[in-house]
């Protein structure tokens, strides 16, 4: 699985573990649902081990409705992500600017 940011731990319901198999290995029996990639094997275009995990379609980890969760592999899972932790760190890295300049 996925790291879960520190900070966003608290989001998740107690039962994500039990939520996130049942995505990754009864419904999408080990495939990526986008890709097709096998859990545990080589990536067919990168050639890493393929690692499962679940995403939430609008981001929201505490919507754990199974039409917005997607069982994907990394790669396929950090393409998805990508325009939303851009904007995150950007937000972080402009909220540390702005605490900067308070503190000067």
């Amino acid at each position: 699985m996925m790291p879960i940011r520190p900070e966003n731990r608290n989001l998740y319901p107690p039962d994500w573990p039990d939520i996130s198999r049942r995505i990754r290995v009864d419904r999408a029996h080990g495939f990526c649902e986008q890709c097709g990639a096998v859990n545990g094997y080589p990536h067919p275009v990168t050639g890493a081990r393929v690692v499962l995990t679940v995403a939430h379609l609008d981001h929201d980890p505490k919507n754990c409705d199974e039409g917005n969760l997607l069982a994907l592999c990394q790669k396929c899972h950090n393409a998805y992500d990508a325009p939303v932790r851009r904007a995150g760190i950007r937000e972080r890295r402009e909220q540390a600017s702005r605490q900067m300049r308070l503190e000067v």
